[in-house]
């Protein structure tokens, strides 16, 4: 349930090990810059209350199916349903590059048939968020021709060289096809099993008024980190398909230190509101600059006179990096090759 890409996203185990330790069935576990929605997801696989927020609306479309997901059937009697060609959108990028005119066709349709219907019902909702895990990918498995991984669309000048430089020209893909299977084995370990009801929220960290008082019992979150990231540029596909304008989603990517560490500073103020006494805070900040920069120490320097406790820093060196592998790299040779998480209780 967990395999739908996202830029930047940690391994369910990571949320895992707190979750177990921290928490009881029933608590409340919030991330703040949920992503793909890793943390909320493995809460609700483990029956406690999910909360997730991000300024991204990507996020809530990519985790909000996960937590219900409908019948089977639903979704193949909904993918009958969907026309199979539309025409092109006047604002719509050139897509030519990625897919063959058929596909393309077909993902028109299928996006202005979800564009059409208001609220999403959990088919409609389900289909769109694997639609968006499956836009641009480097097998078969994908509408596209081979490109970079999922988590990442490349330009189209980008793609067009890509496609020049393999010679390959963008093949017919089946839409409803490709769905139904990677649907199958989202779902192969079966259904989340009964947990509290969900929140979800789109917006910045440091201003979550939904969310109670000291009402999070557990918080596992990764920030953004510095510049490293071009949450933006790499979502761009998605956000097409979805509807959303980019230049609205603030998302944010510090180059420097100082303005980096009062971005902490801001979110952890409102975490001071949201978590309750003597509840955890396990904050990642991965490996930046090839470790040179260690981000703990600034976490450490950028909560200074809040009310939280520092614990310690947990450093996880993962065995395989998956990304890494994908571009060519030398396992741990590059990339996030550990997870470093700043352990903090408030007081």
């Amino acid at each position: 349930m967990h395999e739908v890409s996202y830029r930047a996203c940690f391994k369910p185990q990571l949320p895992g090990f707190f979750i177990e330790r921290l928490t009881e069935p029933g608590d409340t576990v919030y991330d703040p810059f949920s992503g793909r929605g890793t943390t909320a997801l493995q809460a609700a696989l483990m029956g406690r209350r999910p909360v997730a927020n991000d300024v991204n609306p990507l996020s809530a479309m990519l985790l909000a199916p996960r937590l219900a997901p409908p019948a089977l059937t639903a979704l193949r009697d909904r993918l009958d349903e969907i026309p199979s060609a539309a025409p092109p959108d006047p604002n719509e990028p050139e897509l030519d590059a990625f897919y063959h005119p058929d596909t393309l066709n077909r993902l028109r349709a299928l996006r202005a048939w979800l564009l059409g219907r208001t609220p999403l019902d959990p088919a409609d909702g389900w289909i769109r968020m694997v639609a968006l895990n499956r836009l641009t990918g480097h097998s078969p498995g994908f509408f596209s021709v081979y490109t970079l991984p999922p988590n990442q669309a490349t330009s189209v000048v980008a793609q067009r060289k890509i496609n020049a430089a393999r010679g390959q020209t963008p093949p017919p893909r089946d839409v409803a096809g490709i769905i139904l299977k990677k649907t199958k084995s989202l779902l192969s370990d079966g259904l989340p099993p009964p947990h509290p009801p969900a929140l979800l929220m789109t917006g910045a960290a440091s201003a979550t008024p939904l969310l109670a008082d000291a009402s999070v019992d557990l918080l596992v979150t990764s920030p953004p980190f510095l510049n490293v990231v071009d949450y933006e540029g790499d979502n761009w596909l998605c956000c097409w398909f979805a509807g959303i304008d980019p230049a609205t989603i603030r998302i944010s990517i510090h180059g420097g230190i100082p303005a980096w560490e009062r971005f902490v500073r801001a979110s952890f103020e409102e975490f001071a509101r949201v978590v309750r006494p003597n509840g955890f805070i396990g904050f990642e900040v991965g490996e930046v600059r090839g470790g040179k920069v260690l981000l703990e120490r600034n976490v450490v320097a950028a909560i200074a006179g809040l009310p939280f406790e520092v614990l310690g820093v947990m450093v996880n060196q993962q065995e395989f990096t998956k990304t890494a592998n994908c571009w060519g790299v030398g396992n741990n040779a590059k990339g996030t090759n550990t997870n470093r998480i700043v352990l903090i209780r408030r007081r």
